[in-house]
């Protein structure tokens, strides 16, 4: 239990020196949505709901743009969710190595290996 709130304290604490990134890149694509929801002729809902469905590039096809302009702004879009997530992941990553790394001895480690290869299935 220790070692999960050690990760999260990092990783809250990550998030929060990195949240003007975070922000800045939410607030591009959900203007960057909004302007596609107006080319488009959309609801506002339906243009959040868009947005959200195309920054985290799952793509359900349901609603999808039909003019150029706003094709070229879900490309952009796409791209700018992309990195979001791609600095989220890295948070993660770093909060997890760290948190390894200050709770890491060698029994610990030994401890560790000796569970994980137990539990593999050949």
């Amino acid at each position: 239990m220790e070692f999960t709130l050690e990760f999260v304290r990092i990783f809250a604490y990550t998030t929060y020196l990195i949240a003007p990134i975070l922000a800045s890149l939410s607030i591009l694509i959900i203007t960057l949505g909004q302007i596609v929801t107006n080319i488009e002729g959309w609801s506002r809902s339906d243009g959040l709901y868009w947005t959200f469905i195309t920054a985290t590039t799952v793509g359900y096809g349901d609603i999808r743009p039909v003019r150029n302009s706003a094709r070229l702004i879900a490309i952009f879009i796409a791209i700018l969710g992309v990195i979001f997530t791609g600095i989220l992941v890295s948070i993660a990553i770093e909060s997890t190595s760290h948190t390894f790394k200050m709770f890491a001895d060698p029994t610990a480690l030994e401890t560790i290996k000796e569970h994980l290869s137990s539990k593999v299935i050949l």
